[in-house]
């Protein structure tokens, strides 16, 4: 069985060798059918757009030779030529236009088109050989001469037509010439004899010219089939180019919504993670559990970061981000830069300082924001001495934004691939956790997004020294100061006890770590899973306490979204009622949403400090609330 089957693989693969063998034969002579096919077509197209002035010289050969015999030859001799040339005149007529209706339907045969004009072009230069033998006897030098004129005329005239077909215009000229050679001869004299030597060797020279044509007119078919080749080639790449392009647009914009779901999904797991955490470390005071909750907060807080610069990438890469420049102040971004870092550069021991803040420059702000925010958490990251450094200062019509480190540097190396997604420099020994965390996303984001700007992004490095990048920006105005309704801080610390909170959120883990973090703060809390269930206890409550804040989920019940909730507890309890929405999307037509609906927006996951934060924000100064009423029993809520 063993030597059988290793006995059968040999003839099997020279079976499958064979196949293929006979399959590229079949493909070459199918080609080279093709390339036949085409030059034919080509020789017949050519030959009868020819045939207009092919019909007039046929006329003209005639009238000529008419005006010269016409009273040298008997009557009935020449208008016998003269219907036979008729005759074939007429028939070419209609076969020019059985041939054009043939092209017009689609049906055209061209090798019997082409034996169909080669049979009627023989006859012409058998009829012209024949006016030669007829006449040429019959008139005085003149006539003679002119004779040989016009058939020699004729013939030097069908050279471009016939050079395809060597053997018809050998054929054709020996029609044309062979009788009027023969008829010169048969005088008997020298002069004759001469006559006719002379006009077999022109007619020699002729068909060698006639060869050199061909080969001239072989060259430029070849080249025109070559080139229509070629286009079809084209069109056809170009074809698959865009059926490539248009699937490369919807894998892009599957990419997009599955990176978008899965960090949705991803993000409600590690935002009800977080609150746990937080209500473990509020139930505890050992040092150890808060030193874990703290790693755990750590944690998510990275998890988080990647989802966003991998959402970032795949929305830079499918177009769905859209560059809106307006006029700003530089000052705006690094008020926003000095509290979101400040805190980290400050834990390790770094100098964060910002300068320039009073230029205005004209770009898109939040893109602007995003690539400085990257590229101070790049410099944070991988400095571990010295200082962070974010200026902006003006230079002709441009402002510079720079951001310094005193961090290990870059090498020269390594300076145009650290923008690659993924990339990060080879040797660099990560020592700390922040290190660590990184996928080498940031610097690619900064670079597509520079160029969605069309600004400019350079960078100077040295190792050991430090690192600065250079984003370009043209120089914009000032924008007027609009009145600023906030001037009052809120405290962090603003009390909770005797509040009110709505909660609206359908996940069970996340409304459960919710209630018992904001019942640790001292909140009292009416919580539902679904708008449903909110707009039921709004119906059956009857008690005049106003709520102090609403926290909802985005994404609910049947399609419903947190506005929905919102404005059903807004209807009931007034339109001032201060509202946060958590979701875990990170779509741009949120911002949108949150300024019609008067709401902040907290992205999934959320750390307990920032939710904090926002709640102090959203309630400021207000006074504490009376005890909220005593929950209906029919709706889906929890008090405590």
């Amino acid at each position: 069985m063993t030597a059988a089957a290793s006995g059968a693989v040999p003839g099997a693969t020279a079976c499958v060798a064979a196949a293929d063998a006979a399959s590229a034969a079949e493909t070459d002579t199918g080609a080279a059918a093709a390339d036949t096919n085409a030059a034919l077509r080509e020789e017949v197209e050519s030959v009868f757009e020819y045939m207009p002035a092919t019909l007039a010289g046929m006329l003209a050969v005639a009238g000529v030779i008419t005006l010269m015999f016409w009273q040298l030859t008997p009557a009935p001799l020449l208008l016998g030529w003269l219907g036979a040339f008729g005759l074939l005149w007429l028939l070419r007529i209609s076969m020019l236009q059985r041939y054009r209706r043939a092209i017009r339907a689609g049906t055209a045969d061209w090798a019997a088109w082409l034996r169909i004009w080669n049979s009627t072009t023989l006859v012409s230069g058998a009829l012209l050989g024949l006016a030669a033998w007829l006449f040429y006897g019959r008139g005085a030098g003149i006539q003679q001469t002119g004779l040989i004129i016009l058939v020699y005329t004729y013939c030097i005239a069908a050279v471009p037509v016939l050079a395809n077909q060597l053997r018809l215009f050998i054929a054709f000229a020996t029609l044309c010439f062979v009788p009027m050679i023969v008829r010169i001869a048969s005088d008997g004299d020298f002069y004759s004899y001469q006559l006719a030597g002379e006009l077999l060797l022109i007619v020699s020279l002729t068909t060698v010219l006639a060869g050199s044509q061909r080969q001239a007119l072989q060259r430029v078919t070849a080249l025109k089939l070559r080139a229509d080749q070629l286009l079809l080639q084209l069109g056809i790449e170009m074809r698959a180019a865009e059926a490539a392009r248009q699937v490369a647009e919807v894998a892009n914009r599957a990419k997009t919504q599955f990176f978008a779901a899965a960090s949705h999904d991803l993000r409600q797991p590690l935002h009800a993670m977080g609150l746990f955490a937080e209500a473990l470390r509020q139930r505890t005071h050992e040092p150890e559990v808060a030193q874990l909750v703290n790693s755990i907060n750590e944690s998510v807080d990275a998890l988080e970061g990647l989802f966003s610069e991998l959402l970032d990438l795949t929305r830079i890469d499918s177009g769905a981000v859209e560059v809106h420049r307006a006029d700003f102040e530089i000052g705006d971004i690094l008020r926003k830069l000095k509290l979101h870092f400040e805190p980290t550069a400050f834990e390790k021991g770094l100098a964060l300082r910002l300068r320039g803040g009073r230029h205005a420059a004209f770009a898109d702000p939040l893109l602007v924001e995003r690539i400085l925010r990257n590229l101070v958490a790049n410099a944070i990251r991988y400095t571990d001495d010295g200082s962070v450094l974010v200026s902006c200062r003006r230079r002709a019509d441009r402002v510079l934004l720079q951001v310094w480190d005193t961090g290990v540097g870059i090498g020269a190396e390594e300076r145009d691939r650290i923008f690659e997604e993924f990339y990060q420099v080879p040797g660099r020994q990560a020592v700390t956790a922040d290190q660590r965390k990184g996928l080498g996303l940031g610097l690619a984001i900064v670079m597509r997004l520079a160029r969605l700007m069309d600004v400019p992004l350079t960078l100077r490095s040295e190792v050991g020294r430090g690192t600065v990048f250079t984003l370009s920006l043209p120089l914009g105005h000032a924008p007027r100061a609009a009145p600023n309704s906030l001037a009052r801080k809120a405290s962090v610390d603003i009390t909770l006890d005797r509040r009110l909170i709505i909660v609206v959120e359908d996940e069970r883990a996340v409304r459960e770590g919710l209630e018992v973090l904001l019942k640790g703060w001292g909140a009292t809390i009416a919580s539902f899973d679904s708008v449903a269930a909110a707009e039921r206890w709004i119906r059956e409550s009857n008690s005049p306490v106003q709520p102090a804040l609403a926290i909802v989920d985005y994404r609910l019940e049947q399609g419903r979204t947190g506005i929905d909730a919102i404005v059903a507890l807004r209807r009931r309890f007034g339109s001032e009622l201060p509202a946060i929405i958590v979701t875990g999307s990170t779509t741009s037509s949120h911002e949108l949403e949150a300024q019609a609906h008067d709401f902040h927006l907290l992205i999934k996951p959320v750390l307990p400090n920032k939710l904090r934060a926002m709640i102090s924000f959203k309630l400021g100064a207000r006074p504490p609330l009376p005890a909220p009423p005593r929950q209906p029993s029919g709706a889906h809520a929890q008090a405590g």
